[in-house]
């Protein structure tokens, strides 16, 4: 039988942070001593902060990550990073299929999947992001969109130590809503379900929560079986906020 999964919880700052930002991150590094015996933690900052957070939390408890990456190691792709460039900055991790990158970029599943493969030819942990819309939900299409996103965004191989799931329900991600802890466990449940199919290794892979998730709602949602931590947005950018989440496995 698998051992549960260490949990990671992982701030993902989307466009926000400047160069005054640093200020956060030596808090939180300041307050991960304790925190990092239970779990990891991680940021993942705009590309302009990667290498000066990746130096300064180099050989502390932190991880710092990207937030995406091209499909290709090198190119005429103006304004795109590729995972090398990311790991060459001194990162471990990068997202990839953020429901904002999905949507807003319109990257499909066969994208997301190339940026995961691209995170694994260069050494990265890719935190692949699922969710489904009000509309999906509301039509009782939860768990078919996520079967597609998965069946279409997983990468050949699933590495426990190169691959995160992050299950964000879209219509809870900077909303204040969040789904109840029964559905989470459902749609939990599916995900290591779909990846124990897929492959023995699917039992050790981590699956996040994210959505809305903050200091007052973290125990609750941390809680619930099949999951193996959160991704944060808003909530990562403040130190306190970050660190109080975290603090769910005390």
């Amino acid at each position: 039988m698998a051992s549960t999964p260490r949990p990671l919880v992982a701030g993902n700052w989307k466009m926000n942070g400047l160069s005054a930002s640093q200020g956060e991150l030596d808090a939180i590094i300041a307050g991960a001593t304790g925190i990092a015996a239970r779990t990891d933690l991680m940021i993942c900052p705009p590309t302009t902060l990667l290498a000066r957070f990746a130096a300064s939390a180099k050989g502390t408890p932190v991880l710092v990550g990207a937030q995406d990456c091209h499909a290709e190691a090198s190119g005429a792709f103006t304004g795109d990073i590729a995972a090398e460039m990311i790991a060459d900055c001194g990162a471990q991790a990068v997202i990839v299929g953020h429901s904002e990158r999905r949507t807003c970029h319109q990257e499909t599943d066969e994208a997301v999947r190339a940026k995961a493969m691209a995170a694994a030819r260069a050494g990265l942990t890719a935190i692949l992001c699922i969710g489904e819309t009000k509309q999906e939900r509301d039509a009782g299409a939860t768990l078919s969109r996520l079967e597609r996103q998965l069946g279409g965004s997983l990468p050949d191989r699933l590495d426990p130590k190169g691959l995160v799931v992050a299950y964000e329900p879209v219509w809870a991600i900077g909303t204040g809503i969040t789904p109840g802890p029964a559905d989470v466990e459902e749609v939990h449940a599916f995900i290591r379900q779909f990846l124990t199919k897929r492959d023995t290794a699917g039992a050790d892979i981590r699956i996040l929560y994210g959505g809305s998730v903050k200091p007052s709602n973290a125990r609750e949602l941390l809680s619930v079986p099949n999951v193996n931590g959160a991704l944060v947005g808003g909530a990562s950018l403040k130190a306190t906020d970050f660190l109080g989440i975290a603090a769910a496995y005390a």
